[in-house]
């Protein structure tokens, strides 16, 4: 016997002969409400003549309210076509068979699972189960299910991604087990340079890839790898006669130790020293100012465009000064901008000044970026004079700014009441347009609906440039 509460309602099959003519009316109740939430006692013509509820739920749903009801008046449209079944099956000789139907309620449809059994005396029994807590978590089965293949087609995707940069990429690298030493996978750059097809090496010892001579040095910068990420490039000669430079790094896949392993030529490395070369030479000729800094921002590094724009004598004169001696306000900006430095890596674009020896200031914008350096930071700036572009700004009719940005790049070089009064008139003026616009350049109405007089109107017009007056307009 099921130790469920049994609750009845309206009352509990008080007809027992409808149910078994050998059990006891409280019996027969107790066993048909044990086997289901719901059970119903129908007629042969599928009316609802008794009910019971074991869930107190399905009672406050108002479930009870069903005697004197056609059982098929209380499902939804498309299961109505299941009741029928359901009654129709009940009267043959094949087992019935659960069959789940919606009923409406005023909290929404409840999903209850049906099994309608005929009655020797005539009329049927109906034993239903309450289903939304099985439709709430095949819902969110669902859900899960639908969560892991989106989170697996992602993974696929990135899988093709880096698989495709890994074969496409032209620097030689190799994937080794740091355990084992053995070659888990190899790029076709990597494959052209030791001489051998990508399939021929996997899964080999790396030391075959390496000159006998040079295999016992590479096998310890292997060992060292593991325990350090900042070992310098050792170089050694290739099975195939050829001498690389070998880096190697640690990194984890899983709970596997592996090794990402880059093969540099020589030649290559003597290339890249030529271009670092040619590099410094461009930054020294280039037509913005240049400036390296450490992280006490005193000047390792300034080409010959900086020390111009500086107004000092020679580059000697600002290496070893602090930058603070001529770029932004004293206390102000430099803090600023090394602080968004700190903090994102990079600033772009930031306008500030330029104070000269000779004491003149210049507007520059300036950019920046925080750079490793022997086991601390450095911080490099470009500098760009914006003064002439400023300067082919007409004076005599200063334009209002048109939005938030704009106001917003006039921190630095206006003092704030100045820019209070900037978005002031910026307001009024974006105002004045629409207004203009809603009454289709009707400027008495504009006047109106602005609440201004007429002839005020007309002279912020003149002020913000919106248009000659015409005589006799409206």
């Amino acid at each position: 016997m099921n130790d469920r509460p049994i609750l009845f309602a309206p009352h509990a099959f008080t007809s027992p002969s409808a149910v078994a003519d050998t059990l006891a009316p409280d019996v027969a109740a107790a066993l048909l409400a044990s086997a289901g939430d719901i059970s119903l006692v129908l007629g042969s013509d599928g009316m609802i003549r008794d009910i019971a509820i074991a869930n107190a739920d399905l009672l406050a749903q108002g479930f009870s309210d069903w005697i004197g009801q056609n059982w098929i008046d209380t499902v939804t449209v498309e299961s109505r076509t299941k009741v029928v079944q359901m009654l129709a099956d009940s009267a043959g000789s094949e087992p019935a068979r659960w069959r789940q139907i919606n009923h409406p309620t005023h909290g929404g449809d409840v999903p209850v699972r049906w099994l309608v059994m005929r009655l020797a005396q005539g009329g049927a029994i109906a034993i239903g189960r309450d289903m939304r807590a099985t439709a709430t978590m095949q819902q969110r089965l669902l859900q899960t299910q639908q969560s892991l293949e989106r989170d697996y087609i992602k993974l696929r995707q990135a899988e093709a991604r880096y698989r495709l940069l890994f074969d496409l990429g032209t620097e030689p690298v190799l994937i080794i087990d740091a355990a084992t030493r053995r070659i888990r996978e190899i790029n076709p750059a990597a494959a052209d340079l030791i001489g051998v097809k990508p399939d021929a090496v996997n899964d080999q010892p790396v030391g075959t890839i390496v000159d006998a001579a040079d295999r016992d040095a590479f096998i310890a910068h292997l060992g060292a790898a593991g325990a350090s990420d900042d070992l310098s490039a050792i170089s050694v000669r290739l099975a195939s006669g050829r001498e690389v430079a070998i880096s190697a790094r640690l990194f984890r896949q899983g709970r596997a130790a592996l090794l990402l392993v880059r093969l540099l030529p020589t030649q290559v490395a003597t290339e890249d020293a030529g271009h670092t070369t040619a590099m410094g030479d461009v930054i020294e000729h280039m037509p913005d100012a240049f400036v390296l800094v450490d992280s006490a921002l005193n000047i390792l590094f300034a080409n010959g465009a900086f020390v111009e724009l500086a107004g000092a004598a020679s580059v000697a004169r600002v290496v070893g000064a602090p930058l603070a001696t001529w770029l932004g306000r004293p206390g102000i900006d430099l803090d600023l901008i090394v602080n968004q430095m700190r903090e994102h890596g990079v600033v772009r674009n930031v306008a500030t000044i330029l104070r000269g020896t000779g004491g003149g200031h210049e507007e520059i914008e300036i950019s920046g970026v925080v750079a490793p350096k022997d086991g601390d930071h450095c911080y490099g700036f470009t500098i760009r004079n914006v003064a002439r572009r400023l300067r082919v700004v007409p004076t005599t009719e200063r334009e209002t700014p048109r939005s938030v940005e704009q106001l917003t790049e006039l921190v630095g070089r206006m003092s704030l009441k100045d820019i209070v009064r900037e978005s002031t008139d910026m307001i009024e003026r974006l105002c004045i347009e629409a207004a203009l616009a809603y009454t289709s350049d009707n400027r008495a109405s504009a006047a109106e609906i602005l609440g201004i007089s007429r002839q005020s109107l007309y002279s912020k017009l003149h002020r913000h440039g919106l248009g000659n007056l015409v005589s006799g307009e409206n």
